[in-house]
């Protein structure tokens, strides 16, 4: 049965005010169903700054920002919209969700990216550890986004139901992330900008299939088929053949400059669900791998392959920035639009597939 909304406007918390967490705040103070009541940063110079002045919105909002981790769970909010940075910091990050849910507060998630479908990638201890804090606190736990998220959840799943036989779902990201400010992602995971020998966390064994293996499970699990074990690792890292500048930091012409990584989930040897990323650093880079739409930088494209064959690409562009900045507004809303159906669940780690529809309610201009 649909979940019952919350009539109400949900107290809610930011957890971060960096990349992503600017864009949370100014989604909230846009959305008429919810009320920012705290922020939490962790950068001292920061702290007891007005979130409006911290989101750059041109204006204070009366709430100011604090390290102060025990006044804000006080304030016993509705909902924390956990924005920080969790690609390394994983444990940390789980162990902060965990207090969150404890203290019967429900939550939103932009990460660790693996909690999005955590079957087969966490050690069933820590499961069941996260699901026993979700019953203790009676609060819910979303982990999404639009990557993992939206792009590769509920948007190729609802494409299959258009289909009447699928051979292969294939699930791509395919950018330029010269613009995306990130340096600990692009230079200290990736690799952009290093010698081509040196081997960053991101590409050892296991690593993608942990990352991004909760997309390719969860798809598989919407679509009722078991993969095999392990999940398949496949990447293919490229030089720079120029110097190319970037937001995070210039690469050098011989270091690493662009990649295409899959994680492939494959049913009796057979590949059938395959998550695929190509990550340049200028748009001319490796020209023969799949490249956006004439006249965009990034897109997310899936291809369904059976019967019928089907592709979309999902693009997006900042009204006020490019794709990199929509990336981040994108995946800030999809969590606040999504805050609502979260904190009507029942008590536990909620999936893509646990939820009602989720829509821009309340968002059409006035």
């Amino acid at each position: 049965m649909p979940q019952a909304i919350p009539e109400r406007r949900l107290r809610v918390v930011v957890w971060s005010t960096g990349t992503l967490g600017r864009h949370a705040i100014a989604g909230i103070d846009a959305h008429p169903d919810l009320e920012l009541v705290g922020v939490w940063v962790s950068n001292p110079d920061k702290d007891g700054k007005d979130a409006g002045v911290l989101a750059e919105l041109g204006r204070e909002l009366g709430v100011a920002a604090t390290r102060d981790r025990d006044a804000l769970l006080a304030l016993r909010p509705d909902a924390i919209v956990h924005t920080a940075m969790a690609d390394d910091r994983v444990l940390e990050c789980i162990e902060d969700l965990i207090s969150f849910v404890e203290a019967g507060i429900d939550v939103v998630s932009s990460g660790p990216v693996l909690l999005q479908w955590p079957e087969g990638i966490l050690p069933p201890e820590m499961l069941t550890r996260i699901e026993d804090a979700c019953r203790a606190g009676g609060a819910s736990l979303h982990v999404n986004g639009i990557d993992p998220g939206f792009a590769n959840d509920v948007l190729p799943l609802v494409m299959t139901s258009l289909s009447r036989r699928i051979d292969e779902i294939r699930v791509m990201e395919v950018c330029d992330y010269s613009t995306y400010y990130q340096p600990v992602v692009m230079r200290d995971m990736f690799g952009f900008g290093q010698a081509m020998e040196s081997r960053p966390l991101l590409w050892e064994p296991g690593i993608l299939a942990m990352a991004w293996g909760s997309v390719v499970r969860q798809i598989a699990a919407g679509l009722g088929v078991v993969l095999d074990e392990p999940l398949t690792e496949e990447v293919d890292r490229r030089a720079a053949e120029v110097f190319t500048p970037s937001v995070s930091g210039d690469i050098e012409a011989g270091t690493m400059g662009a990649v295409r990584f899959q994680v492939v989930g494959k049913v009796h040897g057979t590949p059938r669900v395959v998550l695929e990323h190509v990550t340049r650093t200028a748009p001319d880079q490796v020209p023969e791998w799949e490249t956006p739409p004439a006249g965009s930088d990034a897109c997310y494209r899936i291809r369904i392959t059976g019967e019928p064959m089907m592709q979309v690409d999902f693009t997006h562009h900042g009204e006020h920035g490019d794709h990199n900045v929509s990336g981040m507004v994108t995946t800030a809303q999809r969590l606040l639009n999504a805050l609502p159906a979260v904190v009507a669940a029942e008590p536990g780690l909620v999936t893509a597939l646990d939820l009602p529809l989720v829509t821009g309610r309340g968002l059409v201009a006035r």
